[in-house]
């Protein structure tokens, strides 16, 4: 399993190991949105993958299962079926969370049936074929 960052980088976000400042939405992320509400799309400077707002403004539910640690994780990126998917993987923190709970090593469960959130979100992805 590689343990590397966000964006393929090995820093705690995926512009590098400081949290700087208006780089993202969170508790004290020096954004005008900061403990206030969520920020519109593309807010934020893209990672090098061209992705925008990874981190902070809502949690995003990712489809992996909760499992206690990563023993057993996928090591290709792949979506981790295996576990118990009556709760599944939340990341990336949000707009009144610590700054802490940004980084892409920060994961926490959430009951899949639930669906009463304001801070939850998931993020629309596609493959793309040369």
């Amino acid at each position: 399993m590689s343990l590397t960052g966000s964006a393929g980088t090995s820093t705690l976000y995926s512009w590098g190991n400081g949290l700087g400042r208006n780089r993202a939405n969170c508790g004290a992320c020096g954004s005008r949105w900061d403990n206030e509400s969520t920020a519109p799309a593309g807010s934020f400077a893209a990672n090098s993958f061209g992705l925008h707002d990874m981190h902070g403004n809502v949690l995003e539910w990712v489809e992996d299962c909760w499992n206690d640690s990563y023993r057993g994780a996928p090591s290709d990126s792949s979506a981790w079926e295996r576990g118990d998917c009556t709760r599944r993987v939340i990341r990336g923190g949000a707009f009144f969370f610590d700054p802490r709970f940004l980084r892409s090593a920060f994961r926490a469960e959430f009951r899949s049936g639930n669906r009463i959130s304001d801070f939850i979100g998931f993020r629309v992805g596609r493959t793309l074929t040369p």
